[in-house]
């Protein structure tokens, strides 16, 4: 009986311990296999980093990620902030599915989901917050809708008398759905004189631009997340970690790009002011947004549309669909009036897309395997007499480098035939209207005669491609691809871009 009695006092000690386990630095509970289990179990809300120390972006999103922890103390939150060094604790890594650095998982009752918020303090808090409490904070005074608009740089009120109502009740599930604004809504007559807000209305407040909009559409769902969503970001916006998502993750798909250097404020100043002042008749349709050429960070975009830092200042316009087009000025005068008739041209569909196209060298047809650039790939490869075999390929593919001395023999192989060309295109410095390459290598061979176009999607050996092209297509074609992805060279240290 004695041994029962001490049961729960048993417990209470152990559950003492393990909590005093658990180390905390910046507010942030540090964890690791032998007591992740007890964090995520006993506490109902956790968000846990799974960072790597030498990682930039988790050097980065560090005293953020404390300042949040600090907010929710402060707030006198259950909410608790955590952290997990995934070099060290490989197997917890492994289990959550980590694939790079850093990646975020918010526990609810020990059951993990992916976190897709923001990298600031002010983010991190707003996401937990909507997952935690109701999709609108109740705002009953002035003093309340006051001190909710000054916390946040955006901000979101429906004015709703009756919250009851059908247009209430559809404001509520797109603030449900909304994780990185917060959201308010009130009843009360003095808020709504004091910002002299229409019954059923509903009104997003910003930091920035123009301060304040009223949303004037129906109460449909989708118009009311969509306006939400175009007039929450600047007239124009910055690219940078933390802007991201918001830019190529949103409902806009169609981006105003400007390349420009911060170390040249004049021209930045200048230019960032005549691309603000034309932007907001084109705010549904077109975001515009500004990318500091001078960051390293930025050199991936710069080469991915083929372009030198020489060139900057310079804008671009890329339409994201299942097909990616890219469109290039006809001038290069960023004054206001030539962004916004490039932009207008754009939308009028008069612009024809800009396809990147290396110079062709001199001795392009000079080696068994013959160089192709988008200039003369139709001229070669349509060449209706002749097999022509192309590789496709990324100069740091490295399925690419390893098949580079295979396909150097079968050019050998079929140097002297006639009527077979052996040819290769790097295929992210060289663009073509009719064939969009996503994987490296991709083969394909353009039959003499009915001109038809083969993918070979079997080994990548010489006795496999040569039967390919021997078969006129036959052999190789039909079988499942060996690698569908070309990995980086540098895929063995997982990073975020």
């Amino acid at each position: 009986m004695v041994i029962l009695k001490l049961v729960p006092l048993l417990l209470f000690v152990i559950s003492v311990y393990s909590a005093e386990d658990i180390k905390s630095e910046e507010g942030v509970l540090v964890l690791n296999k032998s007591n992740f289990k007890t964090a995520t179990a006993d506490n109902e809300f956790v968000l846990v980093e799974f960072y790597a120390p030498w990682c930039g972006h988790c050097k980065a999103l560090a005293p953020e990620y404390a300042k949040a922890a600090q907010q929710l103390t402060d707030q006198n939150s259950s909410i608790k902030l955590a952290k997990v060094d995934a070099t060290e604790e490989q197997e917890l890594a492994e289990q959550y599915g980590v694939r790079g650095y850093p990646t975020l998982k918010f526990f609810r009752n020990g059951n993990p989901i992916d976190y897709n918020g923001g990298r600031q303090a002010d983010d991190i808090v707003t996401w937990l917050l909507k997952k935690t409490g109701p999709p609108a904070k109740e705002l009953a005074s002035v003093d309340d809708a006051k001190q909710f608009i000054d916390s946040n740089n955006v901000v979101v009120i429906g004015f709703f008398k009756d919250q009851s109502i059908e247009d209430a009740k559809g404001f509520l599930n797109v603030a449900a759905g909304i994780d990185d604004i917060p959201f308010g809504i009130t009843s009360d007559e003095s808020v709504f004189g004091q910002y002299e807000a229409p019954e059923n209305s509903i009104v997003l407040f910003k930091k920035f631009d123009e301060g304040q909009v009223v949303y004037d559409g129906k109460l449909v769902e989708d118009d009311i997340k969509k306006f939400i969503l175009t007039n929450s970001l600047p007239l124009l916006v910055e690219f940078n970690h933390d802007t991201a998502q918001k830019i190529f993750g949103g409902e806009i798909k169609s981006h105003l790009l400007l390349f420009l250097s911060k170390g040249d404020k004049e021209n930045f100043d200048k230019i960032s002011e005549a691309a603000r002042s034309v932007a907001k008749p084109f705010r549904e349709q077109v975001l515009f947004v500004t990318i500091d050429a001078d960051e390293d960070d930025h050199q991936r975009i710069l080469e991915f549309f083929g372009m030198q830092n020489k060139e900057v200042p310079a804008a671009r316009l890329i339409k994201l669909e299942e097909d990616m087009a890219k469109y290039k000025p006809p001038t290069a005068d960023l004054s206001a009036e030539s962004i916004q008739q490039f932009v207008q041209d754009f939308l009028d569909g008069k612009l024809k897309q800009h396809l990147l196209s290396q110079d062709l060298p001199d001795d392009w047809n000079k080696e068994p395997v013959q160089v192709l650039v988008a200039s003369n790939f139709d001229a070669v490869a349509l060449d209706s007499s002749k097999d022509v075999l192309v590789e496709f390929y990324a100069p740091w593919c490295g399925h690419c480098k390893q098949l580079a001395p295979i396909y150097d023999k079968i050019g050998e192989h079929f140097k002297d035939n006639d009527d077979v060309i052996i040819a290769k295109m790097d295929a992210t410095a060289n663009e073509l209207e009719h064939t969009k390459i996503v994987n490296f290598p991709t083969i394909k061979l353009y039959t003499k005669g009915e001109n038809q176009v083969i993918e070979y999607n079997g080994p990548r050996t010489f006795d496999g491609l040569t039967r390919f092209v021997e078969s006129g297509g036959v052999d190789g074609a039909g079988e499942e691809p060996v690698e569908e992805v070309a990995e980086d060279d540098d895929s063995t240290k997982k990073d975020e871009l």
